[in-house]
């Protein structure tokens, strides 16, 4: 699968793939799969809630070297690095945007929805993304204008219009004050009221987003996703016939830290009307 970009033709299966280019690559679910049950050293960031381990960072690090080793003028923005103070700019450049383990809480405790996310753009415009299920050994692609796939399948998202018909999934995010638990559970409740069959929290934001595009899921929201969540499966979602869009109604801004993606605009914007805002800042002023 072959994508043009700044000059350069890219080979999207490179990504997770073997010799020459990304071996190490090839390692990752495998790395991931073992350390899910071993003991972890984990450390927290930003909350007693927002977890990070070594293998996050040696998961981050080899994405890094490998894709440095190819293409190296490209620029990257990856969650770890930005936990240690890299700045999260998305500039013109080539740029690969990455998070390592996704559902890291999830990894430490040894729940199995764990992901690798792998996004990619140019000239600021998402071009595509990689997701891996680990433990499910589901890979989810998408390529802009060339459709979305889960494992050469292609993926559908639904058509659903009516609140009252759909599920949402969502996040918690990592803060946990009483000020923003009362904003988290009353956007919750607002969906409840509406009469939404229900609302799920899987503890991996980039797999309930793959749930949206493969149709399982009708809407997703979230305050405090960050751009490595997003960026991959935006490109998914979009390729699957979806809609991802600011809190606000408005167009997505990668680095707002908010978002409400669904299967139709309809819907995406009845879930936008039906929150209110949990202010976690901007991305690109951390």
């Amino acid at each position: 699968m072959k994508l043009v970009a700044a000059g350069q033709t890219f080979l999207l299966e490179h990504c997770l793939s073997c010799p020459p280019s990304l071996q190490a690559a090839h390692l990752l679910p495998r790395i991931i799969r073992k350390a899910l049950s071993e003991e972890k050293r984990v450390s927290t960031k930003t909350s007693a809630a927002d977890l990070v381990t070594e293998t996050d960072h040696l998961v981050e690090d080899l994405i890094i070297s490998e894709l440095q080793k190819r293409f190296p003028s490209h620029r990257f923005i990856a969650e770890e690095a930005a936990a240690a103070g890299a700045k999260c700019v998305l500039t013109p450049s080539p740029t690969w945007i990455v998070d390592p383990i996704d559902g890291t809480c999830n990894f430490v405790h040894r729940f199995p929805t764990v992901a690798v996310s792998i996004g990619f753009a140019v000239n600021q415009e998402l071009e595509f993304g990689v997701i891996y299920h680990c433990t499910e050994e589901r890979l989810y692609t998408g390529r802009r204008g060339q459709g979305a796939f889960c494992n050469g399948q292609r993926l559908q998202v639904s058509r659903e219009t009516d609140l009252s018909k759909a599920l949402v999934l969502t996040e918690i995010g990592p803060k946990r004050d009483p000020a923003t638990l009362k904003l988290f559970l009353g956007n919750m409740e607002r969906l409840l009221h509406a009469k939404a069959h229900g609302v799920r929290v899987i503890g991996s934001s980039t797999l309930a987003l793959c749930h949206l595009a493969s149709g399982a899921a009708d809407a997703y929201y979230q305050f405090g996703l960050h751009c490595w969540d997003l960026a991959a499966a935006t490109v998914i979602i979009r390729e699957a016939g979806g809609i991802v869009m600011d809190t606000s109604g408005g167009p997505l801004d990668l680095m707002s830290c908010r978002v409400v993606a669904a299967g139709t605009r309809e819907m995406a914007t009845l879930i936008a009307r039906a929150l209110q805002t949990i202010n976690y800042g901007r991305d690109d002023e951390k």
